[in-house]
Formats: structure tokens, C-alpha cells, sequence
């Protein structure tokens, strides 16, 4: 069965950055696209970024778009999150998640919604 686990979480101060990744067990990477999502209290879960099984597209969500780079490594089974300039509102716990999509998964909303497979997540705290 496929596993995720996060890492690189932790805390810091507005615009400072910060690089999560994502490890992938017991599943052929290659096959996936991939995706980072966050949730903070009283606040709906918001996917932040989407990639496909290639790694040659990718999908931000509006506030991230110019500081945010994900980015995938399918030799390694990994997925990478660098995060710059970050703000208070970045705060969450941040997930990786993976569904078998075709190049054009990430392109609509629906990444958003069908991911099947799910990290625990890791915290990431800015502190204004």
C-alpha cells in the first residue's frame, strides 16, 4: 500500500524561507501525479500546488504563485517544496498527496479534490 511521509517543517519569521519534501514507499512514482495541501484551525484544507507525473507541469493557488516552486525528483521517489519570502498566512500543517493522473491532471480544479493517497503532514509556523 502507498506511504508519504513529510519533512522539514518548523518555525520562522516573515519572509525567511523554508523547503519541505515528501518520500513515496510502496508505489511506482513515475505513475503519479503529486500535490501539496494545507490546513489550518477553522480553516478548509486549500491545495497549494499540483504536478504531474513528469514534473513539466505545474498548478499554484494564487497566493503562492512567485514564491512557491514545487518540484520532483521520480529516481529518488520524492517531491519538493521550496517556500520563500513566507507569511504569517502560510501557517498550516502541510500535506503531500499522490493520484494516478495523465499531463493534463493538474491543469483543472480537480486535483484539488481526488487525491487518494496521504501523507500525515508537518507543521510549518510563521511568526510575524
Amino acid at each position: 500500500q502507498g506511504h508519504l511521509v513529510e519533512s522539514g517543517g518548523g518555525l520562522v519569521q516573515a519572509g525567511e524561507s523554508l523547503t519541505l519534501s515528501c518520500t513515496a514507499s510502496g508505489l511506482t512514482i513515475v505513475n503519479y501525479a503529486m500535490g501539496w495541501f494545507r490546513q489550518a484551525p477553522g480553516k478548509e484544507r486549500e491545495g497549494v500546488a499540483c504536478i504531474i507525473w513528469s514534473g513539466k507541469k505545474t498548478t499554484y493557488t494564487d497566493s503562492v504563485k512567485g514564491r512557491f516552486i514545487v518540484s520532483r525528483d521520480n529516481d529518488n521517489s520524492t517531491m519538493t517544496l521550496r517556500m520563500t519570502n513566507l507569511r504569517p498566512e502560510d501557517t498550516g500543517s502541510y500535506c503531500c498527496a499522490a493520484e494516478w493522473g495523465d499531463s493534463d491532471y493538474c491543469s483543472g480544479p480537480a486535483w484539488q479534490t481526488t487525491m487518494n493517497y496521504w501523507g500525515e503532514g508537518t507543521q510549518v509556523t510563521v511568526s510575524s
